[in-house]
C-alpha cells in the first residue's frame, strides 16, 4: 500500500513541478510593447513559443511522473 501512496505522491509532484516550470518562464501580467509604442493585446511574453513545453525545462517533472506511474503500476499488480 505504501508503494501506491508513494507513486501517487510522485505523480502529483511531477505534475506540480512541470506546471511550476512552465509558469516560471515569464511574467504574463505585463503585456509587451509593440514596435509602434502601443501595447499588444496579448499577455504572453515576447518571443514565447512552445519551447517551454520541451524536455529541456520539464525533464525533472517528467522523471518524477514516470517513476510515480511505474510505482503505481507495480503496486497495483501485487494487490
Amino acid at each position: 500500500m505504501i508503494v501506491i501512496w508513494l507513486g501517487a505522491l510522485l505523480v502529483i509532484l511531477g505534475l506540480l513541478q512541470m506546471a511550476y516550470s512552465t509558469l516560471w518562464t515569464g511574467r504574463l501580467s505585463d503585456p509587451p510593447r509593440s514596435r509602434q509604442g502601443t501595447r499588444d493585446s496579448t499577455l504572453e511574453p515576447p518571443r514565447q513559443d512552445l519551447r517551454f513545453l520541451g524536455l529541456a525545462s520539464n525533464w525533472p517533472g517528467i522523471v518524477l511522473f514516470v517513476l510515480g506511474l511505474l510505482l503505481l503500476l507495480s503496486g497495483g499488480a501485487f494487490i
